[in-house]
């Protein structure tokens, strides 16, 4: 049954659900090139050294970190006569366009502090922008249903972002330009600067905000206590950090391996756009092992087969093109699972720690979980990058087969002991069907008390 529209909650149309979420693409279309190419583009064309590159990465990732629980309080506390998200969304658009020009678009001797400057400034307009848009999408509705489909809208959104600056590099290399590793930066750029500010014009003049009340502040030693308290939350959190390990090391080194070891040069952005389709395609299959053997059991699995998969790059002849594609579409089949599991996941977790503690936690497990892929990630690319000096690694340039054998090896052996680490983490997880069950019941229990509680309250005042 579709309920009726009032003053405080307008109605979810078709049309204001694409509007909300139409921004999402820009947004997802930062995520790629920031992990895969704006760090061998910067230590390879621009000539930087792949220490200080990887350096840069990682003090911005943890500005990222920082920045993260201040921009989200900033969001939560200011108001306008916007609301609370949309003017923030607005904000955020003028330091993005800025931050992108300079970063994907330098012009000049480029030195580390004019990256970091500006990476810096680029991590304060994105996160800004997502943290506003995602708070925005939780506030328009208070229905289960109409939530479900915001989140749908989002992530479709999100999906067709990634895949098209997946496809423009494709584009790009089919024409041959003088410098690709610049052509390639510039139309992702480009593609943000354009669809950005249509898109959030569109989303804030479309969509109204549904008035919500002020959040109670949670203060930090909550997040000590609750990572103290919970070994559930202790080990989602553990397998999350590894997990960004391993994902940041294969994304920050892609296309050194794909371009310098594989030989695979102009295809390379097509093999990413392969491995995310084939991701993309076998949502469903994961869903459907998470119905039947368990969230967490699907997870140690999918984990497991990336283990078993990544050492077939070790078998790419050079130059290879049906080979390659053939091994990144196998490994693109789990690419996807981990990121919904882990979230999945840890909304059990939340349930688990309302049952012990009698708190409702839930945004703050879901920002420790933001958290932590952001340091895996941040991790990655700062220690990644320093192996590659130590191996002797140059970008674009002369290396001996022997540096060549070493960055494919560190390519795949780090990411498969970490899978393996992280299938074990899920394999002895506490928290099953039955378990997040039962604690289902308890809550459903307890809130029907604290319902008839109220109603009595209400009854004896009234009398």
């Amino acid at each position: 049954m579709t309920r009726s529209a009032t003053p405080d909650r307008p109605e979810l149309t078709r049309e204001r659900l694409f509007a909300y979420a139409l921004p999402a693409a820009p947004i997802a279309a930062m995520g790629l090139p920031l992990a895969v190419h704006l760090p061998p583009f910067y230590a390879g064309s621009l000539g930087l050294s792949l220490s200080i590159v990887g350096g840069i990465f990682l003090l911005a990732r943890f500005w990222d970190v920082f920045t993260d629980p201040v921009l989200g309080l900033l969001s939560d506390r200011v108001s306008s006569r916007w609301g609370r998200r949309r003017h923030w969304i607005v904000a955020a658009v003028p330091i993005m366009l800025v931050a992108v020009v300079m970063v994907f678009m330098p012009q000049g001797q480029v030195t580390g502090s004019y990256l970091l400057l500006w990476l810096f400034v680029l991590y304060i307009g994105w996160t800004l922008l997502t943290i506003s848009h995602m708070s925005w999408g939780a506030e328009l509705t208070p229905d289960y249903h109409e939530r479900s489909r915001v989140h749908g809208a989002r992530e479709i959104a999100l999906i067709l972002g990634m895949i098209t600056v997946l496809t423009l590099p494709v584009l790009i290399e089919w024409t041959e330009p003088d410098d690709l590793p610049a052509a390639r930066v510039a139309v992702m750029g480009w593609f943000v600067l354009i669809l950005l500010p249509l898109s959030v014009f569109w989303a804030v003049t479309r969509v109204p905000e549904r008035p919500t009340p002020q959040p109670s502040p949670i203060a930090m030693r909550q997040a000590v206590g609750a990572l103290v308290e919970s070994r559930p939350l202790r080990m989602v959190l553990g397998a999350d950090l590894l997990a960004g390990i391993g994902n940041g090391l294969v994304a920050s080194m892609f296309l050194f391996l794909a371009e310098d070891a594989l030989g695979l040069g102009r295809v390379s952005s097509l093999l990413l756009l392969c491995y995310f389709i084939s991701g993309v395609s076998f949502i469903p299959l994961m869903l459907f092992l998470a119905r039947r053997f368990g969230k967490h059991v699907a997870a140690a699995g999918s984990s497991l087969f990336n283990a078993a998969t990544l050492p077939l790059i070790l078998l790419v002849p050079v130059g290879n093109v049906p080979f390659a594609l053939t091994v990144w579409v196998l490994l693109g089949i789990n690419m996807a699972a981990g990121p919904f599991l882990f979230r999945s996941i840890m909304a059990d977790v939340a349930d688990h720690d309302s049952v012990i503690t009698g708190r409702q936690r839930t945004g703050l497990f879901y920002a420790m979980l933001t958290s932590t892929s952001k340091i895996g990630a941040a991790l990655a690319i700062g220690l990644g990058y320093v192996v590659l000096d130590m191996i002797g690694f140059t970008p674009r340039g002369e290396n001996t087969q022997a540096t060549l054998d070493a960055l494919r090896a560190v390519y795949v052996w780090p990411a498969v002991v970490i899978s393996v680490l992280v299938a074990v983490f899920f394999w002895f997880f506490p928290l099953d069907e039955v378990a997040q069950r039962r604690n289902r019941s308890i809550l459903e229990e307890r809130r029907r008390r604290e319902l008839d509680d109220g109603a009595v309250e209400s009854s004896a005042g009234g009398g």
